[in-house]
């Protein structure tokens, strides 16, 4: 993101200067007059040129500009609206209308899907940028569209599309997934954490409580809020405030922004802190993933230890558990308090984790993918690195279970096997390349 320098050449005190009249002077102010008047054409000139060139370019600058781009391919238009108008359309009972920020994701594919399966209405919302491979995302995407899911392309920072989808559908509920995600990649690109996981946020929050009604908002924060804690397993009464990665700091972040939208607009606000999430149609920057590519094709893979060959390990947890926990929030999520973005009572803020009780070794988690996959890693023991990653996670999810009924079931031996079988259909064997 590109950072903006303020030059302000304008005295603290401009009363005290004292111009002297003078020919020298006079002609020294014309002469900068036309200076002035030439780079500012200059400078209108290269403004012009930077909005409406052609997006062409393939350049990593032109790349990264894409990944956060505002603009929308195309949207408007009566067929459009209907379009929009048949998926989020409510089909049973005592169904919900939900606007799904980050469709397209790993973990915004599976909810919409269920979501939809159980008779609610449901848009979803992406901007299909490139952190990882787009095919994948266009893959799921095409999921989505034989379920009866719809997906929005377009960024949460545009204001005006979020207001359109708003008129055109009075949304009852926000899954709000969308974010700029993996620890490690904050280290090469900052800019895009702040713009997804806090502009973003914070865009699609001012919508939600100018909106009326306002909707119940669920949002995905993260287990790795809880930092550099070393008490476990993690508590949601336990403190956060040691982020070890910029990934961490802005879901933190997110947190406090929600607290304070709650607070003064009466939004209803869930945050869910996801631990380790894998399954079929994951993330390929997920260790276990790429693990999977990378055994099959024969490569190393580097095992991380901690000090004195301390194990690393992660609360692994199914993507169907985590999809039960969301739909569970949305169900006993109650109605913001707001109206016209006035608060008129106090409104519902909780958090809570969504893991499933069991850290496995990371080392571990190789040794399964041998066995199914019937092929030796190549380990290449590391030391972990101070770029974000943590020792380990542990869920402790005693609230989600009283408040949501939450109970993952699934171990990570069952969870791996059904990735690995979806692994191999998807990919072919290996055969086709996994970004």
């Amino acid at each position: 993101m590109s950072q903006m320098k303020h030059i302000d050449n304008i005295p603290s005190t401009p009363g005290k200067f004292k111009m002297e009249k003078s020919p020298y002077n006079r002609l020294r102010m014309h002469f900068s007059l036309a200076k002035l008047t030439f780079w500012s054409f200059v400078f209108l000139g290269l403004i012009f040129v930077f909005f409406y060139r052609s997006p062409a370019s393939s350049s990593p600058v032109s790349s990264d500009l894409s990944r956060r781009s505002l603009r929308t391919s195309s949207y408007g238009g009566p067929a459009w609206e209907k379009r929009i108008k048949a998926s989020a359309k409510v089909r049973s009972r005592n169904g919900i209308s939900v606007l799904v920020t980050g469709a397209a994701g790993f973990v915004g594919t599976h909810v919409s899907v269920a979501l939809k399966r159980r008779g609610d209405g449901v848009l979803g919302l992406d901007n299909f940028n490139d952190y990882y491979d787009p095919s994948l995302k266009r893959a799921r995407q095409a999921l989505l569209e034989r379920t009866g899911v719809y997906v929005v392309e377009g960024d949460i920072n545009d204001a005006t599309l979020l207001k359109k989808l708003f008129d055109i559908v009075p949304f009852t509920h926000v899954m709000h997934l969308a974010a700029q995600a993996g620890v490690r990649y904050a280290m090469e690109n900052p800019g895009s954490y702040v713009h997804s996981n806090i502009a973003g946020l914070v865009n699609v929050l001012e919508i939600c409580k100018s909106v009326n009604p306002q909707p119940a908002i669920v949002w995905a924060s993260s287990s790795s809020v809880y930092g550099l804690n070393t008490k476990v397993p993690f508590s949601e009464k336990d403190r956060t405030d040691q982020p070890a990665s910029l990934y961490a700091a802005t879901k933190k972040a997110g947190e406090e922004i929600a607290h304070t939208y709650n607070h003064i607009y009466g939004l209803s606000l869930t945050g869910l802190r996801f631990f380790t999430v894998y399954g079929p149609w994951g993330r390929p920057d997920m260790a276990y993933f790429f693990f999977t590519r990378d055994i099959l094709k024969g490569k190393s893979i580097p095992i991380f230890e901690a000090a004195n060959h301390g194990t690393v390990a992660r609360d692994f947890t199914y993507i169907d558990d985590i999809v039960k926990g969301c739909l569970a929030a949305l169900d006993t999520a109650e109605k913001s308090t707001g109206s016209g973005g006035k608060k008129k009572g106090p409104a519902q803020l909780r958090v809570f984790n969504l893991g499933n009780t069991s850290p496995v070794p990371v080392s571990d988690l190789v040794s399964i993918l041998e066995r199914l996959l019937k092929v030796k890693a190549k380990r290449l023991v590391m030391k972990l690195p101070r770029n974000g990653d943590v020792q380990f996670t542990h869920a402790n999810i005693s609230s989600a279970h009283k408040e949501l009924g939450y109970k993952p079931t699934t171990d990570l031996q069952t969870g791996l096997k059904k990735f690995v079988r979806w692994y191999l259909n998807y990919y072919g064997n290996g055969k086709k390349s996994a970004q």
